[in-house]
């Protein structure tokens, strides 16, 4: 088959690109990147005027126009090599807002895309309207709105997951529902809200190429380094500030026992090895199962704070704590937890070996990429 990837933010187009060359399939990724994460994209849209004076200019048209520049450059940029986005059997959205452009330029290319190719679906495995209107009508025990519903940020400052929730961005969702041949979920996040809709095709877990991700042995004998990455812009969404709050204790009580690194909006490649070293990664607070940098991570045989609750565990038939830390946004809780690994290094060195043994069996990326074949050619 010929299959069209459009879009990328966690690299899980680019491993399921893997996989389907792999079997044999051709396949092209068109993406801008995601801004400094800077993933490889076979064809990429290079965002402009996001610096500089170009930038203050770019924002002064927004505010009084509601004109964004950016936004029809990279919709300029589509059009003019759109030769290139015809004649695929198979074109996957990575979301509702693939480009992250205005709505109403997403439209000029979701329509393209569907008149000029055989099948048209949707991935949702990131912020769009049905997650993000399940998470504000409070439908989950906790979620990424903790923080705002706790005053911790302002509306303005969650603008990014908000706006799914504007007129402009559910004409856009009502108006992808319509045109997709189907909607497929990359975990439970995801996967709960989209139940009883009649596109969604189910949750197919995301695909990891653990061929490029060497498990490496956890030598606990000197100290237990803890791995942080913080992405400035989703600060409280994924809860850093309760890491940060735990790490403080922990670097207090037990400074002759751990290191600690943190890092900041670095590119995807060097956040990867960034962690090499670490025996703990803190990954997200708000969530119910795992995302693509906790499963990268716990491929690598890293002990991964992250989302593991009730329904991750009885989905995969596990025991609390076997491949992972579920995360809960409690200080208290989470100093626990990293005290207990600290004082039982042991512990960590059997989280570690299943967190391989997890990613092996349920996240293979030739395995996930046959159900996501058997699903386009249902």
């Amino acid at each position: 088959m010929k299959i069209l990837l459009v879009g990328e933010y966690s690299r899980l187009h680019n491993s399921l690109k893997e996989g389907l060359q792999t079997l044999g399939h051709e396949v092209t990724l068109v993406s801008t990147g995601d801004a400094f994460k800077d993933f490889p994209s076979d064809i990429l849209l290079k965002p402009k005027y996001d610096s500089g004076i170009s930038k203050k200019i770019k924002v002064g048209l927004f505010k009084i126009f509601g004109f964004d520049i950016t936004s029809l450059s990279l919709k300029n940029q589509f059009f003019q090599q759109q030769e290139k986005f015809k004649g695929f059997d198979v074109v996957q959205l990575i979301n509702e807002s693939p480009l992250g452009i205005l709505p109403k330029y997403e439209k000029e290319i979701i329509s393209y895309l569907k008149k000029n190719n055989a099948k048209l679906f949707l991935l949702s495995c990131g912020t769009d309207y049905t997650s993000v209107k399940y998470a504000y009508e409070k439908k989950f025990r906790y979620s990424i709105f903790n923080p705002l519903f706790e005053g911790k940020v302002s509306e303005k400052d969650f603008f990014p997951a908000l706006k799914y929730l504007k007129l402009e961005y559910k004409d856009l969702h009502d108006f992808v529902l319509e045109n997709v041949d189907g909607i497929i979920a990359s975990d439970l996040d995801y996967d709960i809200p989209l139940v009883g809709n009649n596109k969604y095709l189910g949750l197919i877990p995301n695909p990891i190429n653990t061929e490029k991700l060497k498990s490496q042995s956890l030598n606990t004998e000197e100290k237990i380094i803890i791995f942080h990455g913080i992405n400035r812009a989703n600060y409280f969404k994924k809860g850093n500030d309760y890491f940060e709050a735990a790490l403080k204790k922990i670097q207090q009580k037990y400074a002759e026992k751990v290191e600690v690194i943190t890092v900041e909006n670095i590119p995807y490649s060097e956040y990867i090895e960034k962690y090499n070293s670490a025996h703990i990664v803190l990954d997200q607070v708000y969530a119910y199962d795992q995302g693509y940098n906790a499963l990268e991570a716990m491929a690598k045989g890293k002990v991964v704070f992250t989302g593991a609750e009730k329904e991750f565990l009885e989905r995969y038939n596990l025991k609390e704590d076997k491949v992972c830390i579920n995360a809960l946004p409690d200080v208290d809780y989470l100093f626990e937890k990293l005290e207990d690994l600290i004082l039982n290094p042991e512990k960590l060195k059997s989280i570690s070996r299943n967190a391989r043994e997890f990613i092996e069996r349920e996240h293979d990326y030739i395995t996930i990429t046959k159900k996501y074949l058997e699903a386009w050619e249902k």
